[in-house]
C-alpha cells in the first residue's frame, strides 16, 4: 500500500527531506530522489499529483506517484538591491517556463487563489481584487474591483466560486464582510454583514462554498482578560444572501477552533474559558450535540466526515478524543502529548500528529495512530519541521466503511518506541537536591531511602499524605539533626525516678515543687562535678550511643556545654587582647575580664582539658 496516496506522508528534518510508505511497512521510497543540502520547505499540489520542495538554488519538481523528477528551476537566494523586483512568480510545471511576475511588498496574504478548476486566479493588491485566467497570463487582469478598506480576501471551493472580502474597523467605523459572485465581480454583493469588535477575521468556506463562517477579533482586549485579544462573534453568512446570523455561544470566552464537515451542512465550535465547550451545529445555526466541556483547543472531521477528533494541545495535555459522527459516542481516547501538527489520512483511518521544531526542540518525530487508538507507526528524528500526509480526492479513495474498521498490526518501530522510551531502572531517582546542596553529603536525618513509600502511617494512626524524609524513625518522632540512634529501651511501667518523684509532689504539693526544684538543680550540679573530678567516666561505646544510660548522656551533654562555654570565654580574651596589643582602648568591664585568663585555663585543667 506503499504507492497508495491515503498512505503515504512526507516529512522534512532539519538536513534532511523524504518519502516514507504507509501500512504496512513505512519503508522511505527508494525512488525519491532526497536533496543533497537542507530542503528549507516542500508542498503537495492540492490533488496529490504534485510535490515539490525549495533548497537554496531552486525548487524541484516531482511526479508523486512515480518520484519521477519532472522539473528544476534555478532559482538561487534573492537579495535586496534597493530597486522594487518582482518577487512573485508563477511557473509552469510542465515546461519550466517562467509565465508571469508581479511586486508583492505584504508577507500576509500574498498567495495567489485558484478556483478549484484552475480557470481564474485572484489576488489582493491594496484595496484592489485582480482576477486572471491562468491560461493566458499574457492578457494580463481580466477583472477587477476595488473595495475601499479591504484587508483581505478568501475565494470559495465549488463549482460556482465567491470572494469573501473583509474590511477591517476604522476610525469608529464599524468593519464588514461582503461576499460577491466572481463571475459578476463588478456587480452588487450577494451577502454582506457588518459588525463591531473586529480588527481582523478568520473566515472558513464549506466545501461546497455556499455558506462561510466568518470568526471577528481585536487586537486589544477590553477587559484585561486575554493577551491575545478579545473575540468579537462568530457569524454564519449565505453566498446566495437568503441568510445570514450570529451563533450564540453559551460560554464565555475565545473561540478555540472551528470546522466545517465534509458533508457542508453542519459544523463544529470548540469555545469559552478553559475547559472549553465544543457543540455541533446545523448549517442553520442550531445545535446538535454538546460534547461536554473538556481541556481542547482543536476540532477536526476525517475526509469523510464519519469520525471526529477533539483535542487539546500546546499548552494543553495532548488529549484526543475521536468520535463516531453516526452514533455520537466516543469511540477511544488517545495521549499524543506535545503535539504541534495533527492530520487525518485521506482515507479517514489514521491520524498523525508530530512535534515539530522549533516549537520543541526535544522529542521530534512523528506518530501514526489508527482511528480506534493503537499507535501503529513511530519515526523520530533531531529536529523535524514539517510532515504531511499526501493529499487525495476523496472520489478516488474508497468509502469508508459501515463499521469502523480494525486496527491492523502496528510496525516494529512501535515496539523499538516502547523499548527505548521505557528503559529499565538501574538506579531510583533520589529527591531534588538544590543547585546549592549539590554535590554535598546531605544529612542523614534527610536522607529517604529508595523504597519510602508515597504516604505512610504516622505513630498517631493518621495516614501522611506528604511525608518529610527521616520525620519518623521506628515508630517515633525524630528531629532532624538530632541523634539517629534509636531510644534506649525502658523499662515497663514508666522512669522509675519520675514516678517517685510525682508521688513525692502527691504528698506534699508546695514542698514537693520545692524540693523538686532544688533536687534538680543539685542533681545538675552534683553531676557535673562528679565529671570535673573524674568520679564519672563515659566509656565510648562501640557503633554508636545505643549502650548509653539515661545518666551518661546527660553527664556527656553536660561536659559539652562546660567546655564550649569556656572555650568561647578564652577565644573572646584572646580578641580583647589583640585589641589591646593594637593600642585600643579597652574599657573597665574588658580589662578585668582578661584578667579572669588564668583562673579560666585552671578549671580546663581541672577537668583534663589542654587549652
Amino acid at each position: 500500500m506503499a504507492s497508495q496516496p491515503s498512505q503515504q506522508y512526507a516529512f522534512r528534518a532539519q538536513k534532511s527531506f523524504g518519502l516514507v510508505g504507509g501500512t504496512p511497512n513505512y519503508d522511505p521510497i527508494e525512488a525519491f530522489q532526497a536533496p543533497e543540502v537542507p530542503a528549507r520547505t516542500y508542498q503537495y499540489s492540492s490533488d496529490g499529483r504534485f510535490l515539490a520542495y525549495a533548497i537554496p538554488t531552486g525548487v524541484r519538481i516531482f511526479q508523486a506517484e512515480s518520484s519521477q523528477l519532472l522539473q528544476e528551476l534555478s532559482l538561487p537566494n534573492i537579495f535586496e538591491d534597493g530597486t522594487q523586483h518582482k518577487n512573485l512568480r508563477v511557473f509552469s510545471v510542465s515546461t519550466g517556463e517562467d509565465l508571469v511576475a508581479f511586486s508583492q511588498k505584504s508577507q500576509e496574504g500574498w498567495e495567489l487563489q485558484y478556483t478549484i478548476s484552475e480557470s481564474h486566479a485572484v489576488r489582493l493588491v491594496g484595496p484592489e481584487i485582480q482576477v486572471f485566467r491562468p491560461a493566458e497570463w499574457s492578457k494580463g487582469v481580466v477583472d477587477k474591483l476595488k473595495v475601499d478598506g479591504a484587508t483581505s480576501i478568501t475565494l470559495s471551493p465549488g463549482l460556482n466560486p465567491s470572494v469573501a472580502v473583509f474590511i477591517g474597523e476604522k476610525k469608529g467605523q464599524p468593519a464588514s464582510v461582503k461576499i460577491y459572485s466572481l463571475t459578476s465581480l463588478n456587480g452588487l454583493p450577494t451577502c454582506q454583514k457588518t459588525f463591531f469588535k473586529a480588527q481582523r477575521s478568520q473566515i472558513k468556506w464549506n466545501t461546497l462554498g455556499t455558506q462561510v463562517l466568518v470568526l471577528t477579533a481585536t487586537d486589544v482586549d477590553q477587559a484585561n482578560k486575554s493577551y491575545y485579544g478579545e473575540t468579537g462573534g462568530l457569524y454564519l453568512l449565505s453566498a446566495a444572501g437568503n441568510f445570514d446570523c450570529r451563533i450564540t455561544l453559551d460560554k464565555d470566552g475565545p473561540v478555540h477552533d472551528l470546522s466545517w464537515s465534509p458533508n457542508s451542512k453542519e459544523f463544529i465550535v470548540t469555545y469559552g474559558f478553559m475547559p472549553a465547550k465544543t457543540m455541533l451545529f446545523d448549517q442553520r445555526a442550531r445545535s446538535l450535540h454538546d460534547f461536554g466541556t473538556a481541556f481542547c483547543n482543536f476540532v477536526s472531521f476525517n475526509p469523510q466526515g464519519r469520525l471526529l477528533a477533539i483535542a487539546g494541545f500546546g499548552n494543553l495535555a495532548g488529549k484526543v478524543d475521536i468520535y463516531d459522527r453516526r452514533t455520537l459516542n466516543k469511540i477511544t481516547t488517545i495521549d499524543a502529548s506535545n503535539t504541534s501538527h495533527c492530520e487525518w489520512s485521506p482515507d479517514g483511518r489514521f491520524l498523525l500528529t508530530a512535534t515539530l521544531s522549533p516549537r520543541l526542540r526535544v522529542d521530534n518525530g512523528i506518530k501514526i495512530w489508527h482511528c480506534t487508538g493503537p499507535l501503529v507507526h513511530v519515526q523520530l528524528t533531531d529536529e523535524l519541521y514539517q510532515t504531511s500526509w499526501r493529499p487525495a480526492p476523496v472520489d478516488v479513495l474508497p468509502p469508508f466503511p459501515q463499521n469502523v474498521p480494525q486496527s491492523p498490526p502496528p510496525a516494529s518501530s512501535v515496539l523499538q518506541h516502547a523499548t527505548v522510551a521505557k528503559p529499565t531502572p538501574t538506579k531510583p531517582a533520589g529527591a531534588y537536591r538544590p543547585p546549592g546542596a549539590r554535590g554535598i553529603e546531605a544529612s542523614a536525618a534527610y536522607k529517604r531511602d529508595d523504597d519510602t513509600p508515597s504516604g505512610h502511617s504516622t505513630p498517631n494512626g493518621r495516614f501522611s499524605r506528604s511525608p518529610v524524609p527521616g520525620r519518623f524513625q521506628n515508630g517515633r518522632r525524630h528531629v532532624p539533626g538530632a541523634p539517629t540512634s534509636p531510644s534506649p529501651v525502658r523499662p515497663a511501667g514508666g522512669d522509675p525516678e519520675k514516678r517517685g518523684r510525682k508521688r513525692k509532689g502527691a504528698k506534699d504539693k508546695e514542698g514537693g515543687k520545692k524540693e523538686g526544684k532544688e533536687g534538680k538543680e543539685g542533681k545538675a550540679s552534683g553531676e557535673a562535678s562528679a565529671v570535673a573530678n573524674g568520679a564519672v567516666s563515659v566509656p565510648p561505646t562501640p557503633g554508636g550511643e545505643g549502650g548509653l544510660d539515661p545518666i551518661a548522656k546527660k553527664v556527656r551533654n553536660l561536659t559539652k556545654k562546660l567546655t564550649s562555654g569556656v572555650c568561647d570565654q578564652l577565644k573572646a580574651i584572646d580578641e580583647l587582647k589583640d585589641k589591646q596589643k593594637k593600642g585600643e582602648r579597652l574599657e573597665a568591664t574588658q580589662l578585668k575580664k582578661i584578667d579572669t585568663e588564668a583562673e579560666i585555663r585552671k578549671e580546663l585543667a581541672g577537668l583534663g582539658i589542654k587549652s
